[in-house]
């Protein structure tokens, strides 16, 4: 799977003059997009493809984490805010008091991937486990309780590689493995997707998490046993039929019911051209889709 450019803070930005949501530069009308970091990657693969689409349209493109996306929106700074959890009650109603209605578009699948260091020989990991890690509660502290000593890892502890808390992908991990329990204090908290997956990948000590198109050759992701006590591997496949224990859907938040250029950017990525861009990217697309293969 090919390793994504990434930055900490990416902006993609193709025109000038970026201001208001919906500004017209000129005779360009440009769309404010921000949010996860989980999504930027593709994001930016989007924006930039859609010059050649529409090239009246420029797409502003910034990273930042899913909650200053999500918190754009709530303030009325962006069109489309990009998440890789959904919005939360409390959130939502955030932005209608701001006048301000965020509409849901689900925009493809991700599998939430466990990343060890290459030299880790653990195969499979549970969710309990992974709580038992994680958790405020977990009591596993070290690899021998796993069952395995992992070479270079001369103190045998377990080094958590987390996120920080403006983070879709540290919300959906503490809701979908952690049941909301808070997670237990110690760990390195990193800004970005890559980051995690760089660690660990120079930690042999080192247990990650995060989207499955980060993965690279210098890590290894173990499969994750169901409730049904099968070990699943992290997948496109998986991801897209659910399989996967911790799959979850990508969002991107418009500001109310989109129209004109914006309506037309989000049909396009639901198009089988975006959906395509997406899965060339390493994550799943929403539906089904039949791609050309790159020479």
């Amino acid at each position: 799977m090919k390793k994504p450019a990434y930055s900490l803070l990416v902006l993609f930005v193709l025109v000038a003059g970026c201001g208001r949501p919906g500004a017209n530069s000129g005779s360009r009308q440009v769309i404010e997009n921000k949010g996860s970091d989980t999504l930027v990657n593709v994001a930016q693969a989007w924006a930039e493809a859609y010059q050649t689409v529409e090239p009246n349209v420029a797409v502003a493109v910034t990273g930042g984490g899913s909650g200053t996306g999500i918190a754009a929106l709530i303030n009325g700074t962006v069109d489309i805010a990009n998440s890789s959890r959904e919005m939360s009650e409390e959130e939502k109603q955030n932005a209608i008091a701001n006048n301000h209605t965020p509409i849901e578009h689900i925009v493809g699948y991700d599998a939430l991937a466990i990343y060890l260091h290459n030299d880790n020989p653990l195969q499979q990991i549970t969710l309990e486990q992974l709580a038992g890690i994680y958790g405020e509660n977990g009591t596993i502290e070290r690899w021998e309780q796993l069952g395995v000593t992992v070479p270079g890892c001369a103190s045998g502890e377990i080094i958590r590689i987390s996120r920080q808390n403006n983070s879709g992908t540290y919300e959906y991990f503490r809701e979908a493995v952690l049941h909301e329990e808070d997670f237990k204090l110690g760990s390195r908290d990193m800004h970005g997707s890559k980051d995690v997956v760089d660690l660990v990948m120079d930690t042999p000590c080192a247990i990650g998490y995060s989207g499955l198109a980060y993965a690279t050759e210098h890590v290894h992701m173990p499969c994750v046993v169901d409730a049904a006590g099968t070990c699943v591997t992290p997948s496109e496949t998986t991801a897209i039929d659910r399989s996967y224990p911790i799959a979850r859907p990508l969002f991107m938040y418009s500001d109310g019911e989109p129209q004109g250029h914006v309506k037309a950017y989000l049909d396009w990525i639901l198009s089988d051209e975006g959906q395509c861009i997406i899965a060339d990217k390493g994550y799943a697309p929403y539906r089904p889709v039949e791609c050309a293969v790159a020479q």
